[in-house]
Parts: C-alpha cells; structure tokens; sequence
C-alpha cells in the first residue's frame, strides 16, 4: 500500500506578487508585535505609527489605505517586506479556511497565486498544518 504524498505549500500556491491581497478586503489588521518591528524598520516610534499609519477598526488598529486602495506600503511590491504583518505572512494559509474551505476557492478567484484544482481535503491538510507552524 502506498502512503498518501503529502501537499505542499508550494503545491497549492505559488505568490505571483501581483499585490492584490495587498487591496481592499478589510484591511491589515497589525499586532503590538508588528507595530513595533515595523516602526523599528521604518525608523518611527510605535505610537507615531499607529496615528500615522493606521485607522482603528473594531478597537483594533488597521494599516492605512492609499487612493487606489492598496495598504499604504505597497508600491509595486512591498515595502515592508522583512517585517510585514503576521496576517500577511500567514496569507493565503489562513484560519476562514479551516472554518470553510470553499473559502480557498472563493480567494482563488481574487489571487492568481492560488491553485483551485486542488481537492478540498488537500487544501484542508495543508492549511492546518501550516497554521500549525506559525502559531
């Protein structure tokens, strides 16, 4: 009997860095942790951060959006790269797919990085798994 492959990230998506989950959608919502990190790459202090680069959403502060729409670092790529938020570092593996994974194909259509010809229960046991590892 043969095991089953395991599917990898890389299986399933593959970043195009198109900047379209950097677009609208609800916006980036940032922790303590990465209001810090960032304000120590950009060279502001953390209080300085949130008023200029956020907007509180729900008691919780949310990176700004520029006129097109896009999170206020992106400038065809992004530029905060090494110190982005956790949210954008987990993305796509993230925790509504678990809740419901149509939810990966719902996201497949707004993001070209995102493989939709994968079976629901692959996409399932790779999202846990990688959630797993970023907690």
């Amino acid at each position: 009997m043969r095991s089953k492959q395991v599917v990898l990230p890389e299986d399933i998506f593959k970043c195009t860095t198109c900047g379209d989950c950097c677009k609208g959608y609800g916006g980036t919502y940032v922790t303590k942790e990465d209001i810090v990190a960032i304000s120590k790459y950009i060279k502001t202090d953390p209080d300085s951060f949130v008023s200029k680069y956020c907007t509180i959403s729900c008691n919780k502060p949310v990176l700004k959006q520029g006129t097109n729409k896009y999170c206020i670092f992106w400038d065809r790529i992004c530029t905060i790269h090494p110190v982005k938020p956790r949210m954008c570092r987990q993305w796509p593996f993230i925790k509504s797919i678990i809740a419901d994974v149509d939810n990966w194909y719902v996201m497949g259509g707004l993001c070209p990085g995102i493989h939709t010809d994968v079976p629901p229960a692959d996409v399932l046991e790779c999202v846990a798994r990688e959630l797993s590892k970023k907690s």
